[in-house]
């Protein structure tokens, strides 16, 4: 496996790199006692899932854990697993700004002010700081930039975050799709579904796509609205977002929202973006 600890500075943006590696697929367990560590990795091993990439985070919280850290690293690498040690940091204003902004008491020294925590806590994690495998300092970081070294961390410089496109068709007849992000109604197109010999079949038929992507307004309206998109996904992406809901509407969502998305679909996929296509009310019969 490979095995990432998440390590450091208490407010230093460690929950937000676990949650950078859970969209990444990793398995991750915060807080876990330094005494369980083998048994966790024993499970791992033996479960029925094929689990290969495993977040731990590992930090001051646990006191076992700064006493018994380099034996249980030492025993995970001798069971022939990759080891990575991120060790998260900011300067003491930073992390004290952001103890005020939460509002939360240090975890490090019970009944100390915020700067006395910090002071105990860089002295206690100074050895492990010394061998991580890299130091990540956030002091001058946003999420999303958290999010993109994470990620630059595991993949190597210059991997994009890449997200996730959902693509879907649907009938305002049947309600909005609660999880879009964005919605297209193209209830202004001609209509298949009062062409008789069109009726009965999908936009994934021949007839009925031949015959909404052959309207003028859908050729315009095609060109403009992959125009936006190829505008939007770099944008979306760049602010570090995982995934984007894109949501196509006609009446009864089986004719003009079927051959629409499926046309976007096509277009979308060979410029190698991650995305996914359903059709939520093909099958429900109108128009």
């Amino acid at each position: 496996m490979r095995i990432v600890i998440i390590t450091g500075l208490s407010g230093s943006g460690k929950s937000t790199a676990v949650r950078a590696l859970e969209d990444e697929g990793f398995f991750c367990l915060d807080n876990l006692p330094v005494g369980l560590v083998a048994t966790f990795v024993e499970l791992v091993e033996h479960s029925r899932e094929d689990i290969r990439d495993v977040a731990l985070v590992m930090d001051i919280r646990s006191r076992d854990f700064i006493k018994g850290y380099d034996e249980v690293f030492q025993s995970m690498s001798n069971a022939g697993h990759t080891v990575k040690i991120f060790f998260f940091d900011a300067t003491d204003d930073v992390l004290i700004r952001r103890f005020s902004e939460t509002r939360r008491r240090h975890p490090a020294l019970e009944g100390a002010s915020v700067p006395e925590g910090i002071r105990f806590e860089r002295d206690q994690l100074a050895g492990l700081r010394r061998i991580a495998t890299a130091i990540i300092d956030t002091s001058d970081m946003n999420v999303h930039k958290l999010k993109e070294v994470v990620i630059s961390s595991i993949k190597g410089r210059g991997a994009a975050l890449e997200m996730q496109v959902n693509l879907q068709s649907f009938g305002f007849r049947y309600g909005l799709p609660l999880e879009s992000d964005l919605v297209m109604d193209v209830r202004f197109l001609p209509n298949p579904y009062f062409v008789a010999g069109l009726r009965p079949f999908s936009g994934q038929d021949q007839g009925v796509r031949e015959f909404v992507l052959g309207q003028k307004e859908t050729v315009v309206f095609l060109e403009r609205f992959r125009d936006m998109l190829e505008l939007l996904l770099p944008s979306y992406r760049r602010e570090g977002k995982s995934y984007l809901s894109v949501s196509i509407g006609c009446t009864g969502g089986r004719h003009r929202s079927v051959a629409i998305a499926d046309e976007l679909y096509q277009y979308f996929r060979q410029k190698n973006v991650n995305i996914k296509i359903t059709h939520r009310d093909i099958e429900k019969g109108q128009g």
